[in-house]
């Protein structure tokens, strides 16, 4: 049980809408604030995958930074990457469709960029993981989209949701498919100089 004095807890902005991202962070006991950053996501010339996750992940943390220079931001972008074409969230039913047919019975790459920002320094990385997929029918496939949940994920798909009954193997961090690698992150809060005991983050001074 942490039993931490609230007032030598750090404060911590999540720079993201995700409520996944935001379950996630409840769930290892960080107490924190949302401030979504607004931030442009289209791909430089030339980038790759992973460099774009990581850009990402960067600009936000940064964007609230600029703000909110006494609290640590945390960042994140997440991709769906298969034969080298990135798959984003899908724009309606056909298109989220395509995807999952592109995905059946396949393994894909979700590359999860993450960034941490206190203090005038940055952190950041990319938690890449592979993902297989079971083959899926066409019947299936309109009945998983009629549920809802591919419509605002990239990829077309949740494994945290009703996509876990679809997946069929995962190699690597879950938690960074679902959208935020929790042991990434904890070792770039250490980096940056803060202590994560089970509960509200401290400065590692105070330790």
């Amino acid at each position: 049980m942490n039993d931490m004095p609230p007032d030598r807890a750090v404060r911590v902005i999540l720079a993201s809408a995700s409520p996944r991202r935001r379950e996630l962070m409840t769930l290892i006991g960080i107490p924190h604030e949302v401030r979504p950053a607004d931030i442009d996501e289209s791909y430089l010339a030339g980038e790759s995958p992973h460099a774009h996750a990581e850009r990402l992940a960067r600009e936000k943390a940064l964007a609230i930074a600029a703000t909110e220079p006494e609290a640590v931001t945390i960042g994140s972008d997440t991709i769906v990457v298969i034969g080298g074409k990135v798959l984003g969230k899908p724009r309606d039913r056909d298109h989220a469709r395509s995807m999952l047919r592109q995905l059946s019975g396949r393994t894909h790459e979700v590359m999860t960029g993450v960034a941490v920002s206190r203090e005038g320094r940055t952190v950041s990385g990319v938690e890449t993981v592979r993902v297989a997929f079971r083959k899926l029918t066409d019947p299936e496939i309109d009945a998983y989209i009629d549920t809802g949940e591919p419509m605002d994920k990239a990829g077309a798909y949740g494994i945290q949701g009703f996509g876990a009954t679809i997946v069929s193997k995962v190699n690597g961090d879950y938690f960074a498919v679902m959208g935020l690698p929790l042991n990434r992150l904890a070792r770039q809060l250490e980096t940056v100089g803060l202590r994560y005991s089970f509960g509200p983050l401290v400065p590692a001074s105070d330790a």
